[in-house]
């Protein structure tokens, strides 16, 4: 168990922190496979920007926590598994060519020959206070991408699962995590606890059954779907939450069975609405055997078409709110 690991007994259930479940899962797949290796800003001797990779230096030395440049990103060592972490992933524009036309494509180009193990994570989308080059969310960006695989956690058990996952995949991976989400405590079942623990990646969780409204969500706008949601049950509204966890390659079917339920769907996320996740989902539903379940059209819940504002009523007005979640699923069902 990782040395930064802090849990918190409550009724004797367990909660762990977003970033210790990150770190656990590092510690337990460093410990595992030696060929994995952590590098990035700040990782080793500090700790990570935001503690992710506490005490890992200290266990693990030079040779395997490694600092580099604020946008270094290296090609594939000979038989090596890196975890490449970016203080945030704004920073990962410095690196796209590396990521789109090196790692995404080198098993393409190389038929199949040459996988690239690769992990790319950081805190992804919006913050708090830090202005239009840091807040954005670049889920639909490398999800537009073939040879890329992304992946949105939103609570502790996704983190630890689906990071542990990521490092074992032969294909590039794109992790993005949440800043806000750090210091946010999830219980963690006996399961989680394990070091055998996963979670396929590709695979959507329903967080909350319901059958009224589906609500479709990655990140930190799942908790904001459960809260949108318990506000609408005490209305007699059943929304059924849909967390992604994996936006490439997407659970499509999850989302179709939900829908061929409740017979509407609301998609939420903190990106911009051209291109985006939402819009994927929509366009998904329009072409597949869901589409004649819909009695109403698909409503798209997202950030604001504009660069983020560095004044906070301005940030606030720019992101979901429960309350935008809460007016489209009515809006969605004439109520």
């Amino acid at each position: 168990m990782a040395a930064s690991l802090r849990c918190f007994l409550r009724s004797g259930k367990v909660t762990v922190t977003v970033r210790d479940a990150l770190n656990q899962a590092m510690d337990e797949e460093l410990e595992r496979d030696e060929r994995v290796f952590l590098m990035g800003e700040e990782v080793a001797q500090y700790d990570g920007a935001y503690k992710v990779s506490r005490g890992l230096w200290k266990k693990y030395g030079d040779k395997r926590i490694i600092d580099t440049p604020i946008s270094e990103v290296r090609r594939r060592h000979a038989g090596l598994r890196p975890i490449c972490e970016f203080m945030t992933f704004n920073f990962s524009m410095q690196a796209i060519d590396q990521v789109i036309n090196s790692a995404a494509k080198t098993c393409y180009m190389s038929a199949g020959l040459q996988a690239v193990p690769i992990v790319f994570r950081g805190p992804n989308g919006a913050s708090a206070g830090v202005a239009a080059q840091h807040s954005q969310c670049f889920a639909a960006w490398y999800a537009h991408c073939p040879g890329l695989k992304v992946v949105s956690p939103w609570n502790s058990e996704d983190a630890k699962g689906l990071l542990k996952s990521a490092i074992r995949d032969d294909n590039p991976v794109v992790f993005l995590e949440n800043e806000l989400l750090y210091g946010v405590p999830f219980e963690m079942s006996e399961e989680a606890q394990s070091k055998d623990f996963t979670i396929p990646i590709g695979k959507a969780k329903v967080e909350r059954a319901g059958t009224h409204v589906t609500l479709v969500s990655h990140s930190r706008y799942v908790g904001y779907c459960l809260d949108a949601a318990a506000v609408l049950t005490k209305e007699g509204i059943e929304c059924e939450v849909i967390n992604l966890r994996t936006i490439r390659p997407m659970d499509v079917e999850s989302i179709e069975a939900s829908l061929m339920k409740t017979n509407h769907l609301v998609t939420v996320e903190g990106g911009w609405p051209q291109f985006g996740v939402g819009a994927e989902i929509c366009a998904r539903i329009m072409e597949g055997p869901a589409f004649n379940y819909l009695d109403s059209p698909v409503t798209r819940v997202t950030g604001v078409d504009i660069p983020m504002p560095y004044a906070k009523i301005l940030e606030d007005h720019s992101l979901p709110q429960i309350k935008d979640i809460i007016f489209s699923v009515k809006k969605t069902l004439n109520v």
